[in-house]
Formats: C-alpha cells, sequence, structure tokens
C-alpha cells in the first residue's frame, strides 16, 4: 500500500496562486510516476498533470502555462505550483502515483483529495 499526505489546497480569489504537496509513504518501490487530477462538481476526474520517473511532465491542456507539478523523489513528493487560477479551476485536486501492478503493487494510488476554491 502506498499512503499520501496531501495539503495546500483553500480559497483565493481569481489571479491568484496555490501551491499543493503530497508525501507519499508505504510501498513507494511501487510507483512509476506521480502526479495530479481534479474533480469538479458534476464533472469527470481530469488529470492535471503527471510526472513519470525519468520522463517528461505531461499538462492538461487547460492548465498549460499556468500551472506547474515537480518531484522531489527522494522525499517521495510531488507538488502543484498553480498560479494565474480561474474559476474553472475550482474542484477537488487528488494526488496520484501509478504504480507496475502485478501481484505485489498496484496499477494506481490515489490520495483523499484537497478542495481548491476560486473565487471571482
Amino acid at each position: 500500500q502506498v499512503q499520501f499526505v496531501e495539503s495546500g489546497g483553500g480559497l483565493v480569489q481569481t489571479g491568484n496562486s496555490l501551491r499543493l504537496s503530497c508525501a507519499a509513504s508505504g510501498d513507494t518501490i511501487c510507483i512509476t510516476a506521480m502526479g495530479w487530477y481534479r474533480q469538479a462538481p458534476g464533472k469527470e476526474r481530469e488529470l492535471v498533470a503527471m510526472i513519470p520517473t525519468g520522463g517528461v511532465t505531461r499538462y492538461a491542456d487547460s492548465v498549460k502555462g499556468r500551472f506547474t507539478a515537480s518531484r522531489d523523489n527522494a522525499k517521495n513528493t510531488v507538488y502543484l505550483q498553480m498560479n494565474s487560477l480561474k474559476p474553472e479551476d475550482t474542484a477537488v485536486y487528488y494526488c496520484n502515483a501509478e504504480g507496475f501492478g502485478g501481484s505485489w503493487c498496484e496499477y494506481d494510488y490515489w490520495g483523499q483529495g484537497t478542495q481548491v476554491t476560486v473565487s471571482s
């Protein structure tokens, strides 16, 4: 199992910034990528950013140029710096890790989620 501690959500005004953090513990050897998803009310969960181990970060088109994901492998921590926030960024943000799968590891691990609310 992999456990996460997420932090950094909150309420901000349009144009402001927030930084999310997610620290993983447990079977971190299973992790092949770490990143963030979000789910707005009435909408499906969507990828925000994902950082493969040793790979290139991919972003949702809606956040490119505004959000920056980074990862500290030594600390098993992933961050999401969110700038120029918009009301449409309002959602619950979930930390996610992709795993090797197989008999010991799972394919997906999820954090509990942190609320981000952007007021207009």
